[in-house]
């Protein structure tokens, strides 16, 4: 599954944030130097999906605030309703 993401380095804590119309915005307290913010993307995309960091690849924007990934092993609903449950418990 590719998708689209909002990223917001430099937070207070590394969340994901929810959806933004088409794109997931994902915070990350890492700053965007070095691949730092990339990497905790993608651990804090992978943590919140319960899958392994491997399975999450920025494909495209690695320097930009908008970035394009692949999920493998999910689909779109899957993906929905697994992050809706994390909300939903209180997780994030």
């Amino acid at each position: 599954m590719r998708m689209s993401l909002k990223i917001v380095p430099k937070s207070s804590r590394n969340v994901v944030a929810g959806w933004m119309d088409d794109s997931l915005k994902v915070c990350v307290t890492a700053p965007p130097d070095r691949g730092k913010a990339n990497a905790a993307v993608i651990e804090t995309l992978a943590r919140a999906l319960g899958i392994p960091r491997d399975a999450v690849r920025i494909v495209a924007g690695e320097t930009s605030r908008r970035k394009v990934v692949d999920i493998d092993g999910l689909d779109e609903r899957e993906i929905r309703r697994r992050l809706a449950s994390k909300s939903q418990t209180g997780e994030r």
